[in-house]
């Protein structure tokens, strides 16, 4: 018995000792990944961007080059997102470059190179009513209802050849709509079509537009089925106000004395773009003495429009170019005889200038025979 209870004594010392001098576990280790993340700033370019989370020039130049085929590079803005991913050795192990809640791209090194994989993220459609008046401006009754400008401008493109909502808006004025929103992982990314808009001028007419796809694209027509739109629009900017109408008899500002101003006046400001109320071809594009920077274009059935005192022409505006309806063909400015920025807009019928607020454009197509059934359901 002594001798095994000494053996015994001897093996618990020995495994004592052998737990007390084995290496010890080995330590947790570094986390494997950092992260860095910066968001687009007004005026950004991607070298700057890439710079904030930490890129070098030379790995900064390679995903450049993989991405610019899928991006245009020159196209930053503001509150678009990069987010880089580095092992704890410094190495690059992606970038996600976020343009909106439903896009990113997703660059990744593999095998010595760089790759891109484009990420859509699923988009649920929903329907919703917008409804209110106006108190102020469309813009504002927008803004008050918790909805972005853009609503504001899809509601105002479509009446824009019916209603000028610079000229003609009226406190009190009602609308409403149904619209598509758009959701991604439950967060609202942007709208999808107006499918109905009306608008209740004050102690008038209502407006309605009622979206139908015809050949692939999607027009608006009233309840009847006749064309909202028309060959002209009714004002050649967006958001603005008339300083001065139409008139016989108006006091010139600059050279006094009692003159016709045989045009309607938009005050906004320096750089606002202007854009062509129909489709046609540049008559003139350039100085033209007292109208300061001009261009004329002439459109079917005998019309032509003007519009003075730019601050300069769009790109490639020049006499003989052809323009589409909504085109910028110039900038706001304030050239030739004028006190204040803002656009002179002239429409002429045959070579007399008419009132453009007041001129029944021609209206486009109704709805076809055969498609009526369907636009009425």
């Amino acid at each position: 018995m002594p001798v095994l209870k000494a053996q015994l004594v001897f093996v618990l010392v020995a495994a004592a000792v052998a737990g007390a001098t084995a290496p010890l576990a080995d330590p947790p280790p570094l986390p494997p990944v950092t992260a860095a993340q910066t968001a687009i700033r007004p005026g950004d370019t991607w070298e700057a961007a890439l710079g904030r989370v930490g890129v070098d020039r030379d790995t900064a130049l390679a995903i450049l080059g993989r991405l610019r085929p899928q991006v245009d590079l020159r196209r930053l803005r503001p509150r678009e997102r990069l987010y880089l991913a580095r092992a704890w050795d410094g190495r690059v192990l992606g970038l996600t470059y976020r343009r909106s809640p439903i896009e990113r791209f997703e660059v990744r090194p593999r095998g010595g190179e760089w790759t891109v994989e484009r990420v859509l993220t699923p988009v649920e459609t929903r329907v919703a009513t917008v409804a209110g008046a106006v108190d102020g401006s469309l813009f504002a009754a927008m803004d008050r209802l918790g909805e972005s400008p853009l609503l504001t401008a899809m509601v105002v493109k479509i009446f824009e050849s019916n209603f000028d909502f610079a000229a003609d808006s009226l406190p009190g004025d009602r609308f409403r709509l149904l619209v598509e929103k758009l959701y991604a992982q439950g967060q609202f990314v942007g709208y999808g079509t107006v499918l109905i808009a009306q608008y209740q001028s004050a102690g008038r007419r209502r407006l309605t537009g009622v979206a139908f796809e015809l050949g692939g694209r999607t027009a608006y027509y009233d309840a009847e089925g006749r064309s909202v739109q028309k060959m002209f629009l009714r004002a050649p900017l967006d958001f603005t106000r008339v300083t001065s109408g139409y008139s016989h008899a108006r006091r010139h500002p600059i050279l006094g004395g009692v003159r016709p101003h045989l045009a309607i006046d938009y005050g906004a400001p320096v750089g606002t773009p202007v854009r062509a109320v129909a489709d046609g071809v540049v008559v003139f594009a350039g100085w033209d003495d007292g109208n300061g920077i001009t261009v004329t274009l002439r459109h079917a059935r005998g019309y032509e429009t003007m519009y003075n005192h730019l601050s300069r022409l769009a790109t490639g505006v020049r006499a003989g170019t052809r323009i589409t309806q909504r085109q910028v063909i110039g900038y706001v400015g304030s050239t030739g005889l004028s006190t204040g920025p803002h656009l002179d807009y002239r429409v002429a019928r045959q070579g007399r200038f008419v009132n453009p607020l007041k001129e029944k454009f021609i209206p486009g197509d109704p709805i076809p025979a055969d498609e009526r059934g369907a636009f009425l359901q």
